[in-house]
């Protein structure tokens, strides 16, 4: 080896160091890594051999706009005097992403929602389920009354053989392909997969070896969660043929439950709303409607009796939004919960995985099969999921976001879309306080709360896009981004383009500013146990900054004197709400009080029977 080759080597290794990447893989195969990238026909420069011939050079002019575009001033001095530095520092960065580092791959450091000294709960009890319901009408009625049953009524059905986990699949999986051509919420039919389960799942249930609650139950994953032996596209153009040769955690310990995979479902362009490669995903209720944030596929297949469950995921809204939307059930769990070991990274700091389902009492026996910690997702706490359907709510403190059930305020210079969008809420207004007396009723003290004001939630989420844009480095850098279907300002694509602009030292500032809201919402929730809310607002952006659970339930559906949409266009965006939809309420809870939460919505939910309700498919 050259001594410059060494020097190469020293700088470069040097470089890992600084950035805490040294401490993960062996500094070998990072030279390794980047060295594979050079080509030797190149001219290179002194320096880690980078390649300067396409770059421009940095000029005080450049410092001007980049400074400007940093919100600071330099005097021409100290303009002579980064040009320098921030040459070295270009290379350093060039170095790094030559790496062409995987989008598994997690930062040397770790979000911890967790405030200084609290204490979790990490003793495992036994999962109490409630009584075994009613089932033999599911059975004698039409295929919907089978369809549209919950988990625990399938359970039944399953667990005492009045139906067969393979006749369960196939019927899901004849309506999979019956109603996928209207709601295109299929990307993979898991077909063989799925039968083979069930098969095995009827004999181990015969011979006496039943495994709970799950075992034989036919269900969906977002196409993010890597499925061995499948395509895992992430719902994005080229990325349609993508596929990893190993199980997401999530679905090792859903398939060790017992339960049964019967379809990828689909998922917005790299986690964003419902618009995907193959088109937009729709909401059963009115499918001319998309079925809203990136979980759209596993809400849209719940919402219409496709699956007995699905599983989704949440950064800013993907598990709230769709289950708004389409009417269904959602429990976004508390950060650190449950492993993302083989799904799709946008955010380290910020993505979740939960459940989507037709109960509150489904989501906790989904949540019971997956939470805790895998050895590799070093988020994840040892903290317990205890699911009590017994458990006596009444002793939960609660509170409500007293602003949130009033009146929205219609500004005089406000847009056609802000005006539609005000008298939708001014309707739903009515929902809202409707639950509130319900909650009243099932001898509820509620107490006035505020969220927590001047902790600037929504100035704090550009965190999010640089983190993704990170993720999605390649993409960006080699313009295979122009492939996804969206394509507007407020897509991807720009996003991350938006977000290189964003410093290391604003993204830390937010970061520090998120410590700020995380205490002071750990204050909130010293003052109660559960908060009800609106399933929007600025609860959602704070939330899921501070890593909160929340169960999002439905909460009925508008009547015919319901606004309509702005646009009532097939597959317009803005074809939001109107007659005949659904509306949702969200119970939040303190950090890892899933369980006891979950316990207090469901008794929500079972006092209204919302959940109930499905729509009419043709």
């Amino acid at each position: 080896m050259s001594e410059q080759s060494g020097v190469d080597r020293r700088r470069f290794l040097g470089v890992c160091t600084a950035l805490g990447l040294g401490q993960t893989l062996l500094p070998g195969v990072l030279w390794g890594m980047a060295a594979q990238q050079q080509s030797s026909q190149q001219a290179k420069t002194e320096g880690a051999g980078v390649d300067h011939e396409h770059l421009a050079k940095i000029t005080p002019e450049m410092i001007d706009a980049a400074a400007a575009i940093a919100a600071v001033k330099l005097t021409d001095t100290q303009k002579t005097q980064v040009i320098e530095g921030l040459r070295e520092q270009r290379d350093s960065v060039l170095v790094i992403r030559s790496m062409k580092i995987p989008n598994n791959v997690a930062p040397a450091f770790l979000f911890d929602a967790v405030p200084a000294g609290m204490k979790l709960a990490t003793e495992r009890r036994p999962m109490r389920i409630s009584e075994a319901p009613a089932v033999e009408g599911l059975v004698s009625g039409d295929e919907d009354a089978l369809a549209f049953a919950t988990v625990r009524e399938l359970a039944e059905l399953v667990k005492t053989r009045k139906v067969s986990s393979v006749a369960l699949t196939k019927m899901y999986l004849e309506r999979l392909k019956k109603y996928d051509p209207r709601l295109h919420f299929v990307i993979t039919l898991t077909e063989e997969r799925a039968l083979q389960q069930a098969a095995e799942a009827d004999k181990e249930i015969a011979a006496g070896r039943y495994r709970g609650p799950l075992h034989g139950i036919p269900w969906g994953a977002k196409d993010l969660l890597a499925v061995k032996g499948y395509r895992t596209t992430w719902g994005a153009a080229g990325f349609e043929e993508q596929s990893f040769d190993y199980d997401s955690t999530v679905v090792e310990r859903l398939d060790a439950a017992g339960a049964v995979l019967v379809a990828k479902l689909t998922m917005g362009a790299l986690a964003q709303g419902d618009l995907w490669f193959g088109g937009r995903t729709r909401n059963p209720w009115n499918p001319k409607q998309g079925s809203s944030g990136s979980s759209a596929g596993s809400a849209s297949a719940v919402s219409a009796g496709c699956v007995g469950f699905a599983i989704g995921t949440e950064t800013l809204g993907s598990i709230s939004s769709p289950s708004t939307r389409c009417g269904v059930t959602g429990l976004r769990p508390t950060f650190g919960l449950v492993p993302r070991t083989g799904a799709m990274t946008l955010s380290w700091t910020m993505d979740k995985i939960g459940a989507i389902c037709r109960a509150v009492e489904d989501c906790a026996l989904v949540m019971s099969a997956i939470y805790g910690p895998d050895g590799h997702d070093r988020t994840v706490k040892d903290a317990a999921f205890n699911w009590d359907a017994e458990f006596d709510w009444k002793q939960l403190r609660v509170g409500y976001l007293k602003s949130e059930f009033e009146a929205p305020v219609l500004e005089k210079s406000a847009s056609a879309e802000r005006k539609s969008e005000v008298a939708r809420e001014s309707y739903d207004l009515k929902y809202g306080q409707a639950a509130l007396e319900a909650l009243r009723g099932m001898g509820v003290t509620l107490r006035e709360l505020k969220l927590p004001k001047g902790y600037h939630y929504g100035d704090i989420t550009p965190v999010l896009s640089a983190e993704a844009a990170a993720a999605f480095d390649e993409l960006t850098l080699s313009g295979r981004d122009a492939l996804l279907n969206g394509q507007e300002s407020f897509d991807w694509p720009n996003a991350f383009r938006r977000a290189r602009f964003y410093s290391a030292v604003d993204y830390v500032q937010a970061q520090r500013a998120r410590t700020l809201a995380m205490d002071a919402m750990a204050k909130l929730f010293d003052e109660v146990d559960v908060v009800v809310t609106p399933s929007g607002g600025a609860q959602l952006s704070a939330t899921n900054l501070t890593g909160h659970p929340a169960v999002i339930v439905p909460n009925g559906l508008r009547g015919e004197d319901a606004p309509k949409p702005e646009h009532e266009g097939d597959g317009d965006r803005k074809n939001v709400g109107g007659p005949g939809t659904p509306v949702s309420l969200t119970f939040l809870g303190g950090l890892y009080s899933d369980a006891r939460l979950a316990a207090f919505a469901r008794a929500y939910q079972d006092a209204t029977g919302f959940h109930r309700l499905h729509p009419k498919l043709a």
